[in-house]
């Protein structure tokens, strides 16, 4: 109690304190050595014992978050955008292309930036979960553009670098010299909506359980199935939409390397929503190096004696073809994510609401 004093004074219900405790490394077995059978029915006792102002009324317990139509319209904004930039830069030429690539690029981020800022995928919101103090920080932007402008790009240039090129810039169509895949990024930026929804269902049913959990253990088994089959909703719905890009565009569906992609991008944004934002960083940085020195291999080999860098980027393209460098990175690193996701979203502190500010 005196430990924890802070932690149950401003706790608007058990659950919080509960949520708490587990932070802060309290598990069912060191409930056990102060006689309860777990930590929430530690949580009850500390809650009904700890001191407060009896003229003060306790704030009620926060609700499950609602949907807003402030956020349903900002996650909408980033696929509409990135429509009409790819509409406008099919029929533009010169010039005008390139700017219409360029002030579309900037709309389509600053879109995607409101819709991040608010809603599901925010990392701070009334009601809902949050960074914890302490939090280890990440940044990921600058890894997760590389990531997105390689599957506009990369498959072409790193395909155009084995045949000796690139001799020219792109021209911005997908049969060009150097050529442009557009589906993957116009499912992504589309993509971004169901990613929000299945985020605030995950968020809602989370809560749901936490308050019918009567264990840490118990809360994990009961939210596993529900992480996973958010995961999973997710990844149907980016199909979904990739097959539309696809056939509106007249581009092949690469399924691997967009789902891939996809996931572990919903899997970084995730965890980052919840606070944890260490391995995403960790991960995404990662995913980018290794595609960026697959490109950078086949370019060194063309000095003398650096031949041999380029072997093992040869054969996997000869194997599986230019995108089996991204969807191999991505899928290794989604998979990493994934694992650590299912240990980390199935924590009750995961779940509680933010803390207020000081």
């Amino acid at each position: 109690m005196h430990r924890h004093r802070d932690l149950c004074e401003r706790a608007v219900d058990s659950l919080e304190i509960a949520a708490g405790l587990e932070a802060h490394g309290i598990t069912d077995r060191t409930a056990a050595r102060f006689r309860h059978r777990d930590v929430f029915s530690l949580a009850e006792e500390m809650y009904a014992r700890v001191s407060r102002d009896g003229d003060t009324p306790l704030p009620a317990p926060p609700a499950a978050p609602r949907v807003h139509a402030g956020w349903v319209l900002l996650t909408l904004l980033p696929g509409a955008l990135c429509a009409a930039v790819l509409a406008a830069v099919h029929l533009t030429h010169g010039r005008s292309r390139l700017l219409a690539a360029a002030a579309g690029v900037l709309a389509v981020y600053l879109a995607l930036r409101a819709a991040l800022r608010r809603g599901p995928l925010s990392m701070t919101g009334t009601g809902r979960p949050g960074p914890r103090p302490g939090a280890a920080s990440g940044w990921t932007t600058p890894w997760t553009v590389w990531l997105v402008a390689y599957s506009l790009l990369g498959d072409g240039l790193l395909g155009n670098a084995l045949a000796g090129g690139p001799d020219t810039l792109p021209t911005g169509t997908a049969d060009g010299p150097w050529p442009l895949t557009a589906a993957p990024v116009l499912a992504l930026a589309l993509a971004c909506a169901p990613a929000a929804w299945t985020a605030h269902l995950l968020t809602a049913r989370a809560r749901r359980k936490l308050a019918a959990s009567r264990g840490l253990e118990d809360f994990a088994t009961s939210v596993r199935p529900l992480l996973i089959g958010t995961f999973v909703l997710f990844l149907c719905a980016l199909a979904a939409l990739l097959t539309l890009s696809s056939a509106v565009l007249g581009e092949p569906a690469a399924y691997p390397q967009v789902l891939t992609l996809g996931a572990l991008l919903f899997l970084a944004r995730l965890l980052t929503t919840h606070g944890f934002t260490y391995a995403p960083a960790v991960v995404l940085a990662a995913a980018a190096t290794v595609e960026a020195a697959a490109l950078a291999a086949v370019f060194a080999s063309r000095l003398p004696g650096f031949g041999l860098l380029a072997t093992p980027v040869e054969a996997l393209v000869t194997t599986w073809g230019a995108d089996g460098v991204p969807t191999l990175t991505c899928g290794a690193a989604a998979l990493a994510l994934l694992v650590h996701t299912t240990r980390k979203l199935t924590r009750a502190s995961a779940h509680a609401p933010p803390e207020p500010a000081r």
